[in-house]
């Protein structure tokens, strides 16, 4: 009986060993001799509204490789069924300060209101400290890294910052969530308005950024985002035991689950993580060749922008490109394992 209570202690101290080399493994994953920022981003999103935006942020802020450089909390369309206010880039800020609380990662990157206003025309921008705060960052010249500017919602932060200085437009790559469908890419899904949520929250600055501007677009329209499904399964098991923050992301979730119901709404067993691509086209490129590899686009001529929010041909249009497929088994392992990670070294 005592030889094997010794043997059992053996295989319990290897074990142990085991567990603690495998934790000590992990806290060190993203060792910063290994993985250093080679992008600079700048985040733009509704974060009062879809709680998808609080998905991509906290991948954003756990990739290493692109370095924030700053989170701009922008504003809704009047009337938004997530937030009514009048005040929604007001009360985005206060969303990515609550989550940054949550993190314990306080006062660890600049946070920056945009306008809680659209624009009122294609000349006129909408004066904020998030589109000054891109035009500043564009304009280095201190810094050889590409900067990436990544939307999630509407245009009105990149426009105005377009019109306080038009220089940016080539200094940066706008990476923008929103847009209808392609009619020669894609069929729309049932029931479909034909103006888009994203680009229907400020159309005029949709029309500076498309029709007047010349930055660099990364698009990924309603057919590619709606790609980004994530199973209430996967929410369960993947992300609600994540320490916090996995509670956190998923309480937002199961919220509007329940809110939704008081119309007689079931959304089913999935959820359209429809940000989540800004991460996966951006921190997660190859390593060899930079660029997205893993997912597809096609070049196409900006088109014009029109009063409804609707494509026009252009013919004088710059090639943009246009993503119609996605990595979306990089996109979310990825963010499971950095979340794991994230709750290891906690």
């Amino acid at each position: 009986m005592k030889r094997y209570r010794h043997l059992l202690i053996l295989i319990f101290s290897l074990w142990t060993g085991f567990v603690s080399q495998a934790q000590s493994t992990a806290k060190n994953s993203f060792s910063k001799d290994l993985v250093v920022p080679r992008m600079r981003v700048i985040v733009d999103n509704d974060f009062s509204g879809d709680p998808d935006g609080l998905f991509q942020l906290v991948h954003q802020i756990l990739s290493p490789s692109a370095e924030i450089r700053g989170i701009i909390g922008s504003h809704l369309k009047p009337g938004d069924g997530f937030d009514s206010s009048s005040e929604t880039a007001t009360n985005a800020v206060k969303k990515v300060k609550e989550l940054l609380e949550v993190m314990k990662l306080q006062n660890a990157f600049p946070v920056y209101e945009g306008s809680n206003l659209q624009l009122k025309d294609t000349k006129t921008p909408n004066i904020s400290e998030g589109a000054k705060a891109i035009v500043k960052e564009a304009m280095r010249d201190d810094v050889k890294t590409p900067l990436y500017v990544l939307c999630g919602a509407g245009l009105t932060e990149i426009a105005s910052a377009y019109l306080l200085e038009p220089k940016i437009a080539n200094r940066l790559t706008l990476v923008w969530i929103g847009g209808p469908e392609y009619t020669d890419l894609a069929t729309p899904p049932p029931g479909y308005t034909p103006l888009e949520y994203n680009l229907g929250i400020d159309i005029t600055a949709g029309q500076v950024v498309f029709n007047d501007s010349k930055i660099p677009i990364w698009q990924i329209p309603r057919n590619a985002y709606r790609q980004t499904l994530l199973s209430y399964s996967e929410l369960l098991l993947k992300v609600k035991p994540q320490g916090k923050t996995g509670e956190y992301l998923s309480e937002k979730i199961e919220s509007l689950m329940k809110r939704v119901q008081q119309f007689n709404l079931h959304i089913g067993e999935t959820y359209i993580m429809g940000d989540s691509p800004l991460v996966l086209l951006t921190a997660l490129q190859s390593s060899f060749e930079a660029d997205p590899s893993s997912s597809s686009y096609v070049l196409k001529s900006s088109p014009l922008i029109n009063a409804q929010g609707l494509y026009e041909t252009n013919h004088n249009g710059r090639n943009i490109r246009v993503y119609n497929q996605l990595d979306t088994r990089l996109m979310f392992e990825d963010f499971f394992a950095k979340l794991q990670l994230f709750k290891t070294t906690k």
